[in-house]
């Protein structure tokens, strides 16, 4: 289906919007009455503007309390619309978006709404304009759209129908069953169809209307269901967006024109409208590459937690580090983001990493170039909203390439220690996003990687809110790989908050901690007081909390009896290291204990 997008959703002035629009992808535009106005160009030229960037114009909206109200009122609102009538005819826009009235001169009088609208509509009709009337979900008198629909049918004019809006519908707690009466409108009643999701908050709808909209599947609306139904009932006009959202009005304009195309292309995958290349779920993390200048304090670092330095690559200064199936690559040729070591790439293993590639493609993740001589192993890579490179990676597979090929091995001898005490591999990675592509980023892994989504959860920072989203690859919700993408509170904040992280898995922590202290490594040291709390919550064995409180160990327990314990590393550069020890199916990510890690990260 065709796909637009209302300039309301964008940040920077109409002309901005427009380009952003078209080098997006998209076919049209809804003109927002507001952005128009503050443009310097005539609609004549918005029209040209539009044409040469291959856009029509949609929709002309909005148009605001003119049915139900007295009659000189009602006089007025006919000269207001003749004006708006004839800039649309001179911006080539030919359907008008008139809201239910929420003014207080207006009465709950649907025959003399319908009698106002068809009279409106005669007057569109001899513009060539068509009318669809929305139900705001905090209309005076009309809010629901049954209740639209039935005063459009009372007024019988060719030149009115309705428009259906996933918001003003959804956010009203519709249940699946509310949603049937869509069924009852001819599809060509159906003048224009608005979609935006939102996360489900308790609050006044008109705040979370104006304030909190998000793209599709960015939220906690069925608009998929909602679109459904639509398209069943015969609509076939473009699937447009109308999102109004405070960090979307200052981010920039290209990248969120972008995210909001891959919300609809996704979205009519999710409804059975078009086909996409199918999700292939990653299966682990093949390696995270660390870039830095400075290769020292990470080298020590990675061999007082045990790592080996296994390889060298053959054309590039990148080495491989290696303990268990955790693996890191440490680039010092490639410029960091001028803070140190920063974590820049992961490979994702990958069961078809061609068909992950045309996915990702598909959703419009940017395929990286890259640099290779002949001999290099060739590997399929996209970039992340954030910068980070994903790699899609068959680690050693008969099948298909091994990037590990690439690397001359180095031969150590076997190493000392307990086993149970060792890393065995990669837990999960958390990536903190630039405070405005949080959202962004959260679509981006769920549609191009195929993860599946946990809870949002909000986290006291002791400088702000710190926001956290989880995503795996398991039907459970917890499988490999795990990825979390974290918030921070500004986009000044410190390092120990602006820091990315690898949480490694060990079969012992209490052994593991032990041998990486003894290793010269210092862990983050936490206050007395938590492990005074945990006495008072948890019951443990004799000299159990002695041990977590002198090695720095985090305990967490869920309500099935699954038990987490997890210690951290000091930051070098953006990157810290998390080491983990998971038992009795444990799912989560320790999110108790994260106030007290930001602040001892702080210190």
């Amino acid at each position: 289906m065709r796909k637009s997008i209302a300039t309301v959703c964008l940040s920077g002035s109409l002309t901005e919007k427009l380009t952003a629009t078209a080098r997006a992808g998209f076919d049209g535009v809804e003109i927002f009455e507001n952005d128009l106005l503050a443009s310097p160009l005539t609609p004549e030229e918005i029209r040209a503007r539009c044409a040469d960037l291959g856009l029509t114009i949609d929709l002309y909206q909005p148009m605001r309390d003119v049915e139900g109200v007295p009659e000189e009122e009602f006089v007025r609102t006919l000269r207001r619309a003749e004006h708006k009538f004839d800039v649309m005819r001179r911006l080539g826009a030919d359907t008008l978006l008139v809201c239910s009235s929420v003014s207080p001169w207006a009465v709950d009088d649907d025959a003399l709404a319908a009698g106002q609208l068809a009279r409106l509509a005669d007057l569109a009709q001899e513009f060539g304009i068509r009318v669809a009337y929305e139900a705001l979900a905090w209309g005076r008198h009309v809010s629901t759209y049954d209740h639209a629909w039935r005063i459009v049918e009372t007024a019988g004019h060719p030149a009115l129908g309705v428009c259906l809006d996933s918001f003003h519908i959804l956010s009203r707690g519709s249940e699946p069953k509310d949603l049937e009466g869509i069924a009852d409108i001819p599809g060509e009643k159906i003048f224009f169809l608005q979609l935006a999701d939102a996360p489900l908050m308790a609050m006044d709808v008109l705040q979370w209307s104006r304030h909190y909209r998000c793209f599709p599947g960015q939220g906690g609306l069925d608009v998929t269901s909602f679109v459904r139904h639509v398209v069943n009932a015969g609509y076939r006009g473009p699937l447009s967006l109308e999102v109004f959202n405070d960090v979307f009005r200052q981010a920039d304009a290209g990248s969120t024109a972008v995210d909001a195309l891959r919300s609809l292309i996704a979205l009519e995958e999710s409804a059975g409208l078009s086909p996409l290349p199918a999700p292939v779920v990653p299966s682990g993390v093949a390696f995270a590459e660390l870039a830095t200048a400075d290769p020292q304090p990470v080298t020590e670092l990675l061999a007082g937690l045990g790592f080996r330095r296994t390889g060298r690559h053959t054309g590039k200064p990148v080495e491989l580090w290696e303990q268990g199936d955790a693996r890191i690559l440490l680039n010092h040729g490639t410029a960091t983001r001028g803070d140190g070591t920063a974590l820049t790439a992961l490979g994702l293993e990958i069961p078809d990493p061609r068909a992950a590639a045309h996915r990702a493609e598909s959703l419009l993740a940017p395929v990286l170039p890259r640099r290779r001589s002949g001999q290099d192993v060739p590997l399929d890579s996209v970039a992340a909203p954030d910068g980070t490179e994903l790699f899609f990676c068959a680690t050693r597979h008969p099948e298909h390439p091994d990037w590990t090929g690439d690397f001359k091995a180095e031969v150590h001898p076997p190493q000392a220690g307990s086993a149970d005490g060792n890393i065995t591999g990669v837990d999960h990675v958390a990536l903190t996003q630039p405070w405005h592509q949080f959202d962004e980023a959260v679509l981006f892994h769920l549609t191009v990687l195929g993860l599946r989504p946990h809870e949002r959860v909000d986290l006291a920072d002791p400088y702000g809110l710190f926001r956290s989203r989880a995503l795996s690859g398991g039907t459970d919700g917890a499988a490999a790989p795990r990825l979390v993408l974290n918030l921070a509170p500004s986009p000044a904040a410190e390092t120990g908050t602006r820091a990315q992280h690898i949480a490694f898995t060990t079969g012992d922590i209490v052994t593991a901690a032990r041998r990486i202290r003894a290793a010269g490594v210092e862990l983050l040291r936490i206050p007395s007081n938590y492990y005074e709390d945990l006495d008072a919550r948890h019951a443990f064995a004799p000299g159990e909390l002695d041990t977590y409180r002198e090695l720095g160990i985090l305990y967490d327990r869920d309500d099935r009896g699954g038990e987490f314990r997890h210690c951290y590393t000091a930051t070098v550069g953006r990157v810290f290291f998390e080491i983990v020890q998971r038992t009795g199916g444990y799912g989560g990510y320790g999110a108790a204990n994260a106030p007290v890690r930001l602040a001892a990260q702080r210190r």
